[in-house]
């Protein structure tokens, strides 16, 4: 029979994974389109080209007009799967940097599965499932860092960048500044704060963002792997494009990072509340 402490870690444990998994999937649901928008701005390399998105409302018009609706949910799937052991990952790892490390191992795959979904600019019913990208990724550039597990160095250091700094601002700005004790005043308090950590982090994450993206999804030349590690790849894209260049799509993700970020603390933190009362 096991002791209360040990039953009393795992049911805390469960707690966590539970709320962080309601947490991802509602912030997901909510935010996912643009994310596809930031990825095509990210893996688009020139404005000169017709087929290029040249603002925000331009890349939602095209997408709309030649993918349909659903074209803003490609590559939905891989996220969401990845959602239950990327919360349990955060539950037994170190706070901050290494629980943003440990969490880009699990979900790099799921990554570039997604990307390589957003990328296909082909009407949502004619392109790939998840599972068959999955394993045309794997049969033609197999499970290393070539294949399946490529640009694991750029979203470690998306991952981890964004984790450190996000909660680390978060829970010293939520404990310098006072509870409220009127119920919506401490909803908007928690949401301020959640939108500035996801606001700041992803500024300063950005980059790693733009080079896994270049990484993970197609090549500039066909059979030529130009986009292959994270700081060369930065380096090239600088050269190249600019510094400028290094921060593309961070409109949409922060209109997707901030917002979802406060969502998903908020949703994270009351769900957590209930389960530990109900459960």
């Amino acid at each position: 029979m096991p002791s209360p402490t040990h039953t009393s870690f795992w049911t805390e444990a469960s707690q966590q994974v539970l709320a962080g998994g309601s947490a991802g999937l509602v912030e997901i649901c909510l935010m996912h389109p643009l994310d596809v928008v930031k990825t095509r701005f990210q893996i688009q390399r020139s404005k000169s080209d017709p087929t290029s998105y040249k603002s925000l409302g331009d890349c939602f018009k095209k997408i709309y007009r030649s993918e349909g609706l659903l074209g803003f949910y490609k590559g939905i799937l891989p996220p969401i799967l990845a959602e239950t052991p990327k919360r349990a990952v955060k539950v037994f790892a170190i706070a901050g940097l290494g629980s943003g490390l440990t969490e880009a191992i699990v979900v790099n795959p799921f990554e570039v599965v997604k990307v390589g979904l957003q990328a296909n600019r082909n009407a949502y019913a004619q392109q790939p499932s998840s599972f068959a990208q999955a394993r045309h990724i794997i049969k033609t550039q197999g499970i290393g860092l070539r294949g399946i597990n490529k640009g694991l160095s750029a979203t470690l250091g998306r991952h981890g960048v964004f984790n450190m700094v996000y909660f680390g601002f978060y829970f010293n700005v939520k404990n310098a500044v006072p509870v409220n004790k009127d119920a919506t005043l401490e909803f908007l308090r928690k949401f301020v704060i959640g939108l500035a950590s996801g606001t700041l982090a992803s500024i300063i994450n950005i980059p790693f963002d733009v080079a896994k993206s270049r990484i993970q999804g197609p090549q500039p030349e066909p059979g030529v792997i130009k986009y292959r590690s994270c700081w060369k790849t930065i380096i090239t894209v600088y050269k190249e494009e600019g510094f400028l260049a290094l921060y593309k799509g961070l409109l949409p993700k922060i209109m997707r990072l901030g917002p979802g970020g406060a969502v998903m603390l908020l949703v994270y933190e009351y769900s957590y509340a209930w389960l530990q009362k109900h459960w």
